[in-house]
């Protein structure tokens, strides 16, 4: 088959499809900040007068005096590089933290929701950080997230490689010049999450891993879950990500300015060196290079597969992903399974009555330390609570008869818990987060018949433009809205002109405006990213990218053949496939793996360990070739040449499912009227360097 028909979706987030088509933007790559003093865009807007005032009221009511976590952010720092940037192996910069540099100076920036732009510069933090003297250390900066150094008594055990090679080995120099060379004697993945293991190979060699001479330490279902988490929806996925990670935005106060959990992510060699140990149990207790730990298992919190370490010895708690500086995402707007804001939260109940209590320090993945017990547990008992009180008081409303189409509107936290940082939502957002917990009980219909089959907004919004009386007082009205500060109302009713009048770009500009504002007002970057992405969409077309640098052959080999096998029946293109029936065995000798293939009813099923006797065709391929295949970078066509593809039967099935096989496009539009007329990068003044891969956040 052609290369471009049995290639698989990579399962990292930012990878596109088949390694050829276009994506959009840098995570960490090569973007120039743009004059912090000028709109990068022409058609760009400075703050309505409605915007400052927002923005001036907040500065005299959030809790700004307490500067706690300032403190903590520069405390125990030892040196930073003098480079700004890392280079990736293919020439792009991989990670530019001088492209933020905008934001250290004392300038307040209207466009930015104070509390966001305080924590913006909190994660400016950049360099070596002492934890616990000669014995914890973490590199800050380097990436979206921290890697973390533990002294063993032979090497540096490492928690959490980053996301890219060129990152981790960066990290890994840099330490060693500062306090000396040290091997690496084992790594450790707290999650599932790409930021937190796609660096390994920055840091180990496999063959060290394989031969059980370095231990790689994950939870249990972790190599499940790196791998298949965004597989199924990954075009989708990759695409919303432009929205939510701001992906094209600028580094600018008009832009992009921070990513909540680090200011972005390395666009650099993704990898993943399977762990030769895995924590199974609730609580396990582990030596490791001398290093007493104690693993708790935390499924279903922040990852599907997820661990918290406590350091006895040294009265030293590592809370992963599940406690940082930010309300993580129970639902993330890039899309992924809902999480379980209550679950979560017992999981840092937990943690606080087996370790809280008698820690002296608490670090993570992301953020920065916090030292004593007092002020550990007021941060860890504010995460518990803002957790449990989202999952509660959204299911007291909901059992109240508020929807999921009101619940943004009439949730809020408790007023003790707004009033400190750590209950903050950066990373997620009270508005989709409390619409999430809904969703994740009583799923996206409000009860309301008339929003159970809704017709598309495509086909609805022309009778709305009719019946408001046609485009031109629309316009004008939404105009008078946005004069009047009332940008959701403005959104509402433009929204509809543009879905029903896709090449209206008065409209378009319009509501772009509207977006924009709404965007500068955000506490939540991921809000924030996805109003003013919207906005220039509207304004410019879908910005174009060039393709990416990397191919990610280790999340390939680490997925299953039945993974690859359910992406293809995702694939099908189901109007080609009606009237047509045929059944494959597929057999791959060199893992014993068989399987059955099976074309009815215009679907594509496949079946685990069978095979059929009545199949029209057998394909046997070793599973270490199929690995070819399913990466793009052999077609099947050629494997059967070769002869590595053997076949018994009548090849035309294979023939029938590469001309069935849709290759998706991750261009879709989101916003009518968006679609590029120009792809070409050249061409395209926002076109950046692609990211490699980032976190599940």
């Amino acid at each position: 088959m052609k290369t471009n028909h049995m290639c698989l979706i990579p399962v990292t987030l930012f990878i596109s499809i088949c390694f050829a088509l276009p994506v959009f933007g840098a995570g960490g790559g090569s973007v120039v900040a743009a004059d912090p003093t000028k709109h990068f865009d022409p058609k760009g807007k400075i703050p309505s007068e409605f915007t400052i005032e927002l923005q001036n009221g907040l500065r005299k009511t959030l809790p700004f005096e307490d500067k706690r976590d300032f403190e903590e952010a520069k405390k125990g720092f030892i040196a930073a590089p003098e480079y700004k940037q890392i280079m990736a192996e293919a020439g792009n910069v991989a990670w530019d933290m001088g492209s933020y540099e905008f934001l250290l100076t004392d300038q307040e920036y209207d466009t930015v929701h104070p509390s966001l732009q305080r924590q913006a510069v909190l994660n400016m933090a950049y360099g070596l950080y002492e934890v616990i003297p000669d014995k914890i250390y973490q590199i800050r900066g380097f990436d979206l997230a921290n890697i973390t150094f533990i002294k063993g008594e032979k090497g540096w055990i490492i928690f959490d490689p980053l996301t890219a090679k060129e990152t981790a080995a960066a990290a890994l120099k840099f330490i060693n010049e500062q306090l000396g060379e040290r091997p690496v004697t084992a790594v450790i993945y707290s999650h599932s999450h790409a930021d937190h293991f796609g660096g390994v190979r920055g840091v180990v060699d496999e063959a060290d891993v394989q031969s059980g001479k370095v231990p790689v330490i994950a939870p249990i279902g972790f190599m499940d879950h790196a791998v298949s988490e965004n597989v199924y929806a990954g075009t989708a996925m990759s695409r919303r990500l432009f929205y939510q990670y701001g992906v094209l935005l600028p580094r600018s106060p008009f832009g992009h300015v921070d990513q909540s959990i680090g200011k972005n992510t390395a666009a650099g060699n993704l990898g993943l060196i399977p762990p030769n140990k895995i924590v199974e149990g609730d609580i396990e207790e582990m030596t490791v290079d001398g290093v007493k730990m104690v693993f708790q298992n935390t499924p279903g919190t922040e990852a599907p597969a997820e661990m918290n370490t406590y350091f006895p010895e040294w009265k030293a708690f590592w809370a992963a992903e599940n406690i940082t500086g930010t309300v993580h995402n129970i639902y993330t707007l890039r899309g992924a399974l809902v999480r379980d804001a209550l679950a979560w939260s017992k999981g840092i109940n937990e943690a606080i009555y087996l370790f809280g209590h008698e820690a002296d320090v608490m670090f993570a993945s992301h953020s920065w330390p916090r030292w004593g017990s007092d002020r550990i547990l007021e941060v860890m008992r504010a995460q518990r609570d803002i957790y449990a009180n989202l999952n509660n008081e959204v299911l007291h409303l909901a059992n109240q008869g508020i929807t999921i189409n009101e619940i943004h509107n009439v949730y809020s936290p408790p007023k003790s818990l707004q009033n400190q940082w750590a209950a903050h939502s950066y990373h997620g957002s009270e508005e989709h987060n409390s619409r999430a917990v809904i969703n994740r009980y009583l799923g996206y219909w409000d009860a309301n018949p008339a929003t159970l089959i809704p017709l598309s907004p495509r086909d609805s919004a022309p009778l709305y433009v009719e019946m408001m009386g046609g485009a031109k007082k629309i316009t004008k009205k939404g105009q008078e809205l946005f004069d009047q500060g009332k940008y959701r109302l403005a959104m509402e009713i433009l929204n509809k002109l543009v879905f029903a009048e896709p090449d209206n770009q008065e409209a378009k500009d319009l509501l772009a405006d509207v977006y924009e504002q709404i965007g500068y007002q955000k506490e939540s970057p991921s809000v924030r990213n996805s109003f003013l992405a919207g906005a220039l969409e509207l304004r410019n077309g879908i910005p174009a990218g060039a393709s990416p640098k990397t191919t990610g052959p280790d999340m390939i080999r680490a997925m299953s053949t039945e993974l690859w096998l359910d992406f293809l029946g995702i694939r099908l293109d189901s109007e080609k496939a009606e009237g047509v029936e045929f059944t494959i065995n597929l057999v791959t000798p060199d893992n014993g793996e068989e399987y059955v293939v099976e074309l009815s009813n215009a679907t594509l099923t496949n079946i685990k360990g069978f095979q059929a006797k009545d199949a029209d065709l057998t394909v046997t391929i070793d599973r270490a070739d199929l690995e070819q295949t399913m990466m793009g970078a052999v077609s099947m066509d050629d494997q059967i040449k070769s002869g590595k593809a053997k076949l018994v039967g009548d090849r035309k099935p294979i023939d029938l499912l590469k001309d069935m096989l849709v290759q998706f496009d991750i261009g879709f539009e989101i916003l009518p009227g968006t679609a590029p007329k120009d792809m070409t990068p050249e061409k395209n003044p926002f076109a950046q360097e692609p990211p490699a891969d980032t976190s599940g956040g």
